[in-house]
């Protein structure tokens, strides 16, 4: 295969770099290059503010949720030219995490199942970054069986009343809206009573206690529902069809956390060509070099299935389930990478902060790393989804799979 640009496409990375050169906010270009891959955090300023205002400055100029219809805030753009994208907008991109769960998970469901007016209000603010969405999916009771979930909601004339609680939801404590999974039927199967929602995070009777995190920040939150009322009109897909709405938002969370992921490896090869050992340069050590080789193949393998996930999509087919392979060998690769990292360091591996080598950034991977393979689905749960949907080998017993969701035994009932 031949990965060079073609002439349009040369044309167009050149279009990109130029405007990225002139228009990004280089004050904060040194502190995000410096910044450890779990942690994204600006010292000398507020990351949503600073991304916003970069998003915003990126869909005027008609470069934010490029591959989205243009009626929808994007411009149509096709896979390779999203990639082409992402490549130039180097560390600029950290500014985005704020929006990747809206324009990667939230606006894809919201195209697909909403209202065309609901479309043509939201789509457009999300690609701008004026509006911040987040995803009520997990919670405490569930662990990783997001089917499990026992949040009710309960039609109440022209709408619903919610009543429960989330858990691990990433950016809800600054979101403004929000995807809500919720049981509308608790008498059927449980994967058969449930139904997607929209709402407003700043409805009454909505709670968001944010949780501290082992490396020092607090990016996800629980959030809790005491009678929350939400429009019959905020409901995406049919009632009881929630569980096909949510294989939506799962199939691309899984495919934009794939394909977002920063695995570690070039900051893990620039750290072995710098570094020395008490037997010398790390990156004369053999052992040392294939390790780097072997995360240089997996590397490269992530990016090229990225790759073709964005083309299957701009073929108007649905993520399938081979993106679970893709965080699935990322969340490893980080952790892998730290540990090493510190290894490599001795003594001083113990050390944290910027006192530590390579101001702490591999400490915070590995502090980080356990999170990243709970979020999106854990490794277990991503190696049955490549097993069984992707492998096509036998299922699991499932002993609950038929049988009503109030009837289902739980602990202390």
């Amino acid at each position: 295969m031949n990965f060079d640009d073609t002439p349009q496409e040369a044309a167009f990375r050149a279009k990109a770099r130029e405007w990225i050169a002139a228009n990004a906010p280089k004050d904060y270009e040194a502190e995000l290059s410096q910044a450890p891959l779990g942690r994204i955090a600006l010292k000398s300023a507020n990351i949503v503010e600073i991304g916003r205002a970069w998003q915003q400055k990126k869909f005027d100029a008609g470069w934010s949720c490029l591959h989205w219809p243009k009626e929808y805030g994007g411009h149509g753009a096709s896979p390779i030219m999203r990639v082409i994208w992402q490549q130039e907008e180097g560390v600029y991109v950290k500014l985005t995490h704020p929006f990747t769960i809206g324009e990667g998970m939230c606006g894809p469901t919201l195209m697909a199942f909403g209202h065309e007016a609901d479309k043509q209000r939201y789509l457009p603010r999300i690609a701008s970054g004026e509006e911040i969405w987040c995803q009520l999916f997990s919670e405490p009771s569930a662990g990783s069986d997001v089917a499990g979930l026992r949040t009710r909601a309960e039609p109440d004339g022209d709408g619903w009343i919610v009543n429960g609680q989330k858990i691990w939801t990433s950016g809800a404590h600054y979101s403004d809206y929000g995807l809500l999974f919720a049981r509308t039927d608790p008498d059927v199967p449980k994967h058969k009573g449930l139904t997607m929602f929209f709402l407003d995070m700043k409805s009454p009777g909505v709670e968001v206690r944010p949780i501290k995190q082992a490396n020092g920040m607090q990016e996800f939150n629980e959030v809790y529902f005491t009678d929350v009322r939400i429009p019959d009109r905020q409901r995406l897909g049919a009632v009881g069809d929630g569980w096909n709405v949510s294989l939506t938002t799962l199939m691309n969370e899984r495919m934009s956390i794939g394909a977002r992921l920063a695995t570690g490896f070039p900051e893990i090869f620039a750290f072995c060509s710098d570094f020395v050992t008490e037997h010398g340069p790390a990156i004369e050590d053999r052992a040392v070099r294939a390790k780097l080789a072997e995360w240089a193949v997996k590397a490269s393998g992530l990016k090229y299935t990225a790759y073709r996930a964005m083309s299957a999509v701009s073929r108007g087919e649905r993520p399938g389930p081979e993106n679970s392979i893709g965080k699935l060998v990322a969340g490893a690769m980080v952790q892998d990478i730290g540990a090493f990292a510190m290894d490599l360091q001795g003594a001083s591996g113990v050390l944290a902060g910027t006192d530590a080598e390579a101001a702490g950034r591999f400490q915070a991977m590995e502090l980080g790393a356990p999170g990243m393979r709970i979020a999106g689905g854990t490794d277990e749960i991503l190696r049955n989804i490549i097993a069984e949907r992707v492998l096509g080998l036998p299922g699991d017993i499932r002993v609950d799979k038929d049988v009503p969701f109030n009837r289902i035994p739980t602990k202390g009932r």
